[in-house]
């Protein structure tokens, strides 16, 4: 399997990160945002990652397994949108050659949808397994699914 950087589209923003000030939990809920898109949109297994003093490079980890290609490249897309809207524009996406591993970089927040062998093969819960959970799901307190 090749990673995802086997091909890139350049970001809206002209090529560079985006720097703006922000609130320090605005990150913490574009996260919770993505994670409950990524399940609106039928993902599975999607989690949070806090990730925050553990990488040099982003705050929050978002993961979740699609059912097939089209719906994945949907999802990225519907990620996208919301991240620019919100204020985190994606500054990188990028999807490996057979769509099994497709991410969106909004620097503070790291979006992966995996198909799910590639899940299981990459394990980032498991490479992260310092990182704490973020609960996100509110319909996991009771809400009928």
């Amino acid at each position: 399997m090749t990673r995802p950087e086997s091909r890139t589209e350049a970001p809206a923003t002209g090529g560079t990160a985006p720097r703006a000030k922000r609130e320090p939990e605005a990150a913490r809920q574009v996260a919770i945002e993505a994670a409950r898109l990524l399940r609106d949109d039928k993902c599975e297994e999607v989690v949070v990652l806090d990730v925050r003093g553990l990488s040099q490079v982003t705050n929050y980890i978002v993961i979740g397994t699609g059912t097939s290609e089209r719906q994945m490249r949907a999802v990225l897309h519907h990620v996208r949108d919301m991240g620019e809207e919100r204020g985190f524009p994606a500054f990188r996406t990028s999807a490996d050659d057979g769509s099994r591993w497709l991410l969106a970089d909004m620097v503070e927040i790291v979006v992966h949808l995996f198909e799910p062998v590639a899940r299981r093969h990459y394990d980032l819960e498991m490479l992260w397994g310092d990182a704490s959970r973020i609960e996100w799901d509110d319909r996991r307190k009771g809400e009928p699914t």
